[in-house]
């Protein structure tokens, strides 16, 4: 492997004086981040996977470039979301070549849902789906760019709105693009940005692209990660939850509506079409419907055996007339080529469904619905098998990275998940000063988790030490039902601007909370990661429960189970290192650099009543811990006159 020529050392370039003091605005020596990244390079020379959890401060994003722009010709990155991905792209990966005065060619590729689709932005202008009024304002706007714009990626796109109903009808999906059968196909953006990725030095992903080119399931995108070098994995926290959605098989209604929609539309522009597949057409709408109207007395989501036998018999006769559908598509796939898409699709979602109503104990089996819509799931019980394949066959380093990865120390939780037996492993301890910066306030004497009183009396218990920070909190929950009942108690008995998850969009409350005075921002699942507000605007966390997953979500019973059966305890082996993780996440909002100062108010009693609780606390920075909210006040106080030089033993 011909390497950049190394001039200096890791430990000279993260030096103080080093490569990187020039680069780097308020540039500090890291000695974690220097560990980090001598690990990173040992582990890219000797070709082995390593796993490390870098905590917040750490620098890690660096301390990952720096050697692997070293280290290899080839190399992918892969990141939790497509604000990480631009943002290493746009300024990261530039500020480590300049400091290693090297020059490669680097690569940003997204999901197929993130480009203009030229074909389909033509196609709809001819329908009436763009003269729709919620519709007709942004799809003028996206046809004036897409004369101008050379990547097609979306984001360039200013004045829409990542929920408008424009983009499904100018971006494509697996299931309606053509592919190299386009007539368009020469000036498809996504088929450019491919094609740059796959020669490219260095690419940059997201974890879903990622696992969807790992899972074989788009095809034409099979180049872009054989001979890669190294592949790093961020926010890795993330991967064993994303790759087994991308080793399951799903069929909605959503997806059977549209198959029918776009089979009509297409059997109507071929001659001769459309009289042999009225009927199949027909029929499946009907079955689709009864289907859906059977969901209707079920849960939101559970296992397939709450599936009563109505149900059942609804969903026989959707794979029934889906099967007659494709027949009668396969019998005209040549006609057009929108028909021998539709023809494809008819023919996997009918081996989907038929896969579904059949007994796989391999898979588990589960639904969801909501608001007409249900959703069928066949989802791997084991990743690590699967993944354990795709290793051998795309031979390479992986270095996975996140701030939550180890639960007190220990990193078997994530590495058995994804059959990591021989990862090399590294904790990087925060470079935070907790016991000063931070204090840990578990308040005494409050109702049991499960029972209904508990969070009105949590919001009791912190009113007074919202009123002395006035406001400047994040209330995190662990279900939307607490987080409601928060709010309706905020609202009747204290006077702050209250920012709660659902009623705005999730970028529109967190401008609201940074601009606005005595601020408060509740939220559950997506506010608990992703959301870096440091300096003065936060100054509490509180996070009502421990972050169990609820009992009833199906992949979870399913994994229990098969857990018991083989002899562990799953409640120890999996529920609370999941939990575990999941305090670590919500708890790293607080404390973002080294001026910031606050308080963790953990509302759950168990933290101190149950043996499993020390599991949780050994997991955490170590905090100096307030005995009452007079003390916990105090802190706030102390830190405020000493104008955020928070630094009280």
């Amino acid at each position: 492997m011909a390497h950049v020529e190394k001039l200096n050392s890791i430990r000279q370039i993260f030096g103080q004086d080093g490569a990187l003091s020039d680069q780097v605005g308020r540039f500090s020596l890291r000695p974690g981040q220097i560990a980090m990244a001598e690990a990173i390079e040992e582990a890219i020379q000797d070709e082995v996977d390593l796993v490390v959890e870098a905590a917040t401060g750490t620098g890690k994003t660096l301390a990952y470039l720096i050697p692997l722009l070293r280290e290899t010709e080839r190399a992918i990155i892969s990141t939790g979301t497509l604000n990480l991905q631009d943002q290493l792209f746009k300024r990261d990966v530039p500020v480590a070549m300049q400091a290693l005065g090297i020059e490669k060619k680097v690569s940003l590729l997204k999901g197929r849902a993130n480009y203009l689709c030229v074909h389909r932005l033509e196609h709809n202008a001819q329908t009436e789906l763009a003269q729709r009024a919620d519709v007709l304002d942004d799809f003028k706007k996206v046809s004036s760019w897409a004369r101008t714009t050379e990547t097609g990626d979306i984001a360039e796109l200013d004045g829409v709105g990542a929920d408008s109903p424009v983009w499904p009808l100018v971006t494509s999906t697996q299931d309606n693009c053509l592919g190299s059968e386009c007539p368009l196909f020469s000036a498809c953006h996504l088929v450019r940005a491919r094609r740059q990725a796959q020669t490219a030095d260095l690419v940059v992903v997201n974890h879903h692209l990622l696992f969807a080119d790992l899972s074989l399931k788009q095809t034409g995108f099979g180049e872009v990660l054989p001979g890669a070098d190294v592949v790093v994995i961020d926010e890795a926290h993330q991967m064993p939850d994303i790759a087994r959605q991308f080793f399951s098989h799903r069929v909605s209604a959503w997806q059977l509506r549209e198959l029918n929609r776009d089979t009509l539309a297409a059997a109507g522009r071929a001659k001769g079409a459309l009289p042999l597949i009225q009927h199949p057409a027909t029929e499946l709408k009907a079955a689709l419907s009864a289907a859906v109207s059977a969901f209707v007395e079920l849960p939101s989501k559970g296992d397939s055996g709450r599936l009563s036998a109505s149900v059942w018999s609804a969903l026989q006769k959707v794979l029934e007339a889906l099967t007659s559908l494709s027949e009668a598509l396969g019998s005209i796939a040549d006609f057009s080529k929108d028909l021998g898409q539709c023809a494809h699709r008819a023919q996997v979602l009918s081996q989907d469904l038929a896969a579904f109503l059949d007994k796989q104990p391999e898979r588990i089996r589960w639904f969801s619905h909501r608001d007409g819509q249900f959703g069928l799931n066949l989802t791997p019980l084991d990743i690590a098998q699967p993944i354990q394949s795709i290793r051998q066959d795309s031979p390479g380093t992986w270095i996975m990275t996140s701030a939550t990865l180890a639960v007190a120390n220990r990193f078997d939780h994530f590495t058995r998940r994804l059959g990591l037996e021989d990862a090399r492993e590294l904790v990087v301890e925060t470079p935070f000063d907790y016991k000063s910066q931070a204090r840990l306030w578990v308040p005494e004497g409050l109702p049991e988790p499960a029972d209904a009183r508990h969070t009105e009396a949590l919001m009791e218990t912190i009113h007074p030490l919202l009123v002395a920070s006035e406001g400047r909190a994040f209330l995190l929950f662990t279900s939307h039902r607490a987080l409601r009942q928060a709010a309706n108690w905020l609202r009747a008995h204290a006077d702050f601007n209250l920012h709660v998850q659902q009623e705005a969009g999730r970028s529109t409350l967190l401008s609201r909370f940074l601009t606005e005075p005595r601020s408060i921002l509740l939220g559950a699942a997506s506010f608990w990661e992703g959301v870096d507000v440091p300096g003065d605007q936060l100054r509490i966390v509180v996070i009502d429960k421990l972050p169990f997953a609820p009992p009833d979500d199906p992949i979870l019973e399913a994994t229990i189970k098969a857990a018991n059966e083989q002899g562990e305890r799953a409640f120890s082996t999996i529920q609370i290192p999941h939990a575990v993780l999941s305090l670590k996440q919500g708890a790293g909002r607080l404390i973002r650099q080294s001026e910031d100062y606050g308080i963790l108010v953990l509302g759950d009693p168990r933290i101190t009543t149950k043996g499993y609780g020390k599991i949780f606390l050994n997991s955490l920075p170590e905090m100096t811990q307030s005995a009452s909210v007079t003390e916990t006040i105090d802190f706030i106080y102390a830190c405020e006159d000493d104008a955020g030089a928070c630094r009280h033993e």
